[in-house]
């Protein structure tokens, strides 16, 4: 098998405070990328980056802000040719030296599977749950319901991917922070759907694989550190609102058939009022 040639698109916003641990920790992988596409969407342009990175690295800004998705296929498009290994990562992540080389050794093994993801570590030791299940109705109602009431119920463990072990296994989807894909796969789907701005659209890409025959690949023995969300902390009531379009865009997907036609009403009328008692929610706390 020849060695596969590594490329890495990450997306910033507002990200001056994390770019040097993240090109550090990059610096110490023992599986390197031969190309790092930055896109920065934020309104400034970003400082000297080949400060913190010697490697071949190109840095487009997008002060318009396309968003995460449209964002990362612009810069997909911009990796070398020869780049069959697609990186496509947060800059708020810590690499440990040997996560790339794990996670693309795993999803190599694996010809049905288009994309693989490690697991996602939160500062305070935790892991983070990244491998779960699509959000469809009985799933999405059971966990929505139960989930602050009854933390373990099956509904809540099924979508936050509880699972034990250091197995390598096939999920439903995996958290964006960090995902390593096979070019061809991304190339069957057409990437990211850009309608998403963000959130949702890690599901979204995963489930569009899934249909085409391609399977998620769940490396535990894989890790980052996730600092997460520097870019939305601030923002949180707007965020809502945006995560609420992008469920509603994924379900309508999910349920596209003539005959779910209720259905989405009833998701549509129910998201709404979801993202508006959450707006207010947020906006009293602030």
């Amino acid at each position: 098998m020849n060695k596969p040639v590594i490329g890495l698109v990450t997306v910033g916003f507002e990200s001056a405070d994390v770019w040097p641990v993240f090109f550090e920790s990059l610096s110490r992988s023992t599986l390197k990328p031969r190309s790092v596409v930055v896109m920065d969407n934020s309104l400034e342009p970003p400082r000297d980056l080949s400060v913190f990175y010697t490697g071949d690295l190109t840095v487009k800004h997008r002060p318009e802000n396309p968003g995460y998705g449209a964002a990362i296929n612009e810069g997909v498009a911009l990796l070398p040719a020869e780049c069959t290994i697609v990186v496509m990562c947060n800059p708020d992540i810590t690499f440990e030296p040997e996560t790339l080389q794990a996670t693309v050794e795993a999803l190599l093994a694996h010809p049905t599977a288009g994309i693989a993801g490690p697991a996602v570590i939160n500062p305070d030791g935790s892991v983070y749950p990244s491998a779960r299940a699509f959000p469809g109705i009985r799933v999405g109602i059971g966990h929505a319901i139960l989930g602050e009431i009854w933390k373990h119920n099956p509904w809540t463990r099924r979508y936050l991917g509880v699972y034990e072990g250091d197995d390598v296994r096939i999920v439903d989807w995996l958290s964006g922070s960090c995902l390593v894909a096979k070019k061809e796969a991304l190339a069957e789907v057409g990437g990211f759907d850009p309608g998403y701005f963000m959130f949702l659209e890690d599901v979204d890409l995963c489930f569009r694989l899934k249909r085409a025959g391609w399977r998620s690949l769940y490396v535990p023995r894989a890790r980052i550190e996730h600092s997460g969300g520097h870019s939305t902390k601030s923002r949180m009531a707007d965020m809502v609102k945006v995560h609420h379009e992008s469920a509603r865009r994924f379900l309508f997907r999910i349920y596209d058939r003539p005959v779910y036609w209720p259905l989405r009403q009833v998701l549509r009328l129910g998201l709404a009022l979801r993202s508006v008692l959450a707006r207010i929610k947020y906006r009293n706390e602030s």
